[in-house]
């Protein structure tokens, strides 16, 4: 998240959001590139989600549902008791056209084929808060979930290019695919895709914990045990300490460093370069604590109210 520079008037309260991290059996990730002439995070890589719709949400979790649909065209939802609900790829692709066109409520849809979102599939996962020198922010809920533990319509590996938004469809993301998290970092230390400080944070998370190209309960229970303790409710608003260092690097620190609230020597902070149009060319991670065990829980403000 880039600085720049904004009035008071423009630091407005961060507008809530969601996100999920959809991971399959093959412990590949989802990941959406970003339309390059995008308002927001333009030609970036990100985990699917967007902005709460208080007339299409029931809550955050049903914004990452929603907006994953609309994006990648991957639907996580169930039939209702009773209900066997197939539905084709065309009546798919209307609906999320339609969705995002905002002609077609996503609660109506999914009433109407009989399907419920599969909201309790998602697993908080952070929080993160624009910074404040930021002109547009956002207090995003990261949620991860498995396949096929949440049920879906549409692709569950690889690429599936019959599966983006069209043109007329208010194009955001130009494609979907799903990747291992150790190879998005490394097309990301190539350059062959960006990623934010956020998406970079959680990819180098998983990559630690979801190693190999076979995802085993036992990993599965690793996150769920990160999602129920003190890393999933983490509230993370970085702040930027002092000046770029010797290799023109931005420090951005979070809660729980030395700085934020942390014991002496605590380091939990990225050092990030940013490139043409603000872009990232580098994300380093400094994390020197076990976030399983380690995490000091009084660095860390207690989630908002969003």
């Amino acid at each position: 998240m880039a600085a720049t520079s904004a009035s008071p008037s423009q630091n407005m309260i961060p507008r809530p959001s969601a996100s999920v991290i959809i991971v399959n059996s093959r412990n590949e990730v989802l990941l959406v590139h970003r339309n390059p002439q995008a308002r927001h995070f333009g030609g970036v890589h990100v985990f699917p989600g967007g902005n709460l719709d208080k007339k299409q949400d029931v809550s955050l979790a049903t914004t990452a549902i929603r907006e994953t649909f609309e994006e990648s065209g991957l639907l996580l939802a169930s039939a209702t008791s009773g209900s066997a609900t197939v539905l084709s790829d065309a009546v798919l692709d209307e609906a999320r056209m339609n969705i995002h066109a905002q002609k077609l409520n996503f609660q109506t849809f999914l009433s109407n084929h009989q399907l419920v979102p599969d909201t309790n599939s998602l697993l908080p996962f952070t929080q993160w808060i624009t910074p404040v020198n930021v002109l547009r922010r956002f207090h995003t809920q990261f949620f991860v979930t498995f396949l096929p533990a949440a049920s879906s319509s549409g692709f569950s590996y690889g690429a599936k290019q019959d599966r983006i938004p069209k043109p007329d469809g208010g194009q955001e993301v130009v494609s979907a695919r799903f990747l291992h998290p150790a190879d998005a970092l490394s097309e990301f230390s190539e350059g062959k895709i960006t990623f934010m400080p956020p998406q970079a944070y959680l990819l180098q998370t998983l990559a630690e914990v979801l190693q190999g190209r076979e995802n085993t309960p036992e990993q599965r229970e690793r996150v769920q045990t990160l999602s129920r303790g003190f890393f999933g409710r983490m509230v993370i608003n970085p702040r930027r300490l002092g000046e770029p260092d010797a290799e023109g690097r931005t420090i951005l620190t979070y809660e729980g460093d030395e700085t934020r609230g942390g014991s002496k020597g605590r380091l939990h902070r990225v050092l990030v370069k940013f490139g043409k149009g603000a872009l990232t060319s580098e994300v380093r991670l400094q994390r020197n604590f076990d976030i399983f065990t380690e995490i000091e829980p009084q660095a860390f403000a207690m989630p908002s109210k969003l």
